[in-house]
């Protein structure tokens, strides 16, 4: 039998499947095996190349077969789905993730530690309450307008609202039946902005204490969230051979759709990591916004930009230039300098 040299792991919650092939890519096994039997099976292997898809659970299980010699690579499910040969099932999606790991131009996600994937966790976290927080937030609003209440957007508004809850004339106007109901949502409203402010203070002192976070915001349009969230999600700078392939990674790069010499390009790909490109958008915003009202330094290429392109272009294409700065200033491992303006 040949020598095993790459293993596809198609992995699921207890059932798994490995489709080993040696180094022409001839298959040398197939089987099916249970959560329990997956160490003890790769321990019996020997080292070589092992491959997953970047899903749930995926950097736990990389980190266990690292630890026993395998070299691990995990690829995003995009570039799996094309080598899976008519139906789907566990045996044609593992061989397809081998197949796909013997590509020689094949991409790969890096594998990323416990401790990275806790400092991740607290922006997950914050975006969850969040996310929790506007849904409240709405709700009230919602069912306020059917008694006649209507409030503007914003959670200003909404802590006004609120206030306005606890008036004797405005509560005479609700059913009786619907006066805890909103008190309820109200103290449910409180008690999340209270988390979501405590895990901003969590965030700001981790940033004070890293030094990555406090040279990424010498950058315009990074505060310690976005400085922090960079510093923990995304991968080593050396990952990337330019700035561009950092920004393309966070989907901050138009669609193309050229052929024939001829080339189109659309709005921006949005394939790639989803919360550092919103976090890079919105402080490029904050950054837009301020120039639009006071002004961008004379000669500047924000200035240039503000002059012939909306300003909600101008902000993608702010995020896209803030994308190719953090990888430079990660790259060289430097504070941001900021460039001479050159009058026109």
């Amino acid at each position: 039998m040949s020598e095993v040299t790459t293993i596809g792991l198609d992995i699921a919650k207890n059932v798994f499947h490995a489709h080993g092939a040696d180094s022409t890519g001839r298959m040398v096994f197939s089987r099916k095996l249970s959560r329990g039997k997956l160490l003890n099976f790769f321990v019996s292997q020997p080292q070589c190349t092992v491959a997953l898809e970047a899903c749930g659970g995926a950097h736990h299980w990389a980190r266990e077969l690292q630890a026993m010699g395998h070299e691990v690579r995990l690829i995003p499910p995009a570039y799996v789905k094309p080598f899976v040969k008519r139906h789907k099932n566990d045996a044609v999606d593992a061989e397809a993730i081998c197949e796909a790991a013997q590509r020689p131009t094949m991409r790969f996600v890096a594998v990323k530690t416990e401790e990275q994937q806790a400092a991740a966790l607290v922006f997950r976290t914050r975006d969850l309450l969040v996310k929790q927080r506007t849904q409240l937030g709405n709700a009230i609003r919602g069912h306020l307008a059917e008694y006649g209440w209507v409030a503007p957007k914003g959670p200003s508004h909404l802590a006004m609202l609120a206030d306005l809850l606890d008036d004797s004339d405005m509560s005479a106007t609700l059913p009786e039946a619907a006066r805890p109901m909103f008190a309820m949502m109200v103290d449910m409203l409180a008690e999340l902005g209270k988390r979501v402010a405590a895990l901003d203070k969590e965030i700001a002192r981790r940033a004070r204490e890293d030094e990555v976070a406090r040279r990424l915001m010498t950058i315009p349009g990074i505060g310690p969230i976005t400085a922090t969230a960079i510093a923990a999600i995304a991968p080593p700078p050396e990952t990337f051979a330019k700035g561009r392939d950092f920004a393309a990674w966070l989907g901050l790069v138009p669609k193309q759709a050229s052929t024939g010499g001829k080339q189109k390009l659309g709005a921006i790909s949005r394939m790639g990591e989803r919360t550092l490109r919103r976090l890079l958008i919105i402080g490029s915003s904050a950054v837009v916004l301020q120039a639009s009202r006071r002004g961008a330094p004379k000669g500047s290429w924000l200035d240039g930009m503000l002059a012939r392109k909306p300003r909600m272009l101008v902000t993608v294409a702010l995020a896209n230039k803030t994308a190719r700065i953090v990888w430079a200033v990660l790259t060289k491992q430097e504070d941001y300098r900021a460039p001479v303006a050159v009058a026109a």
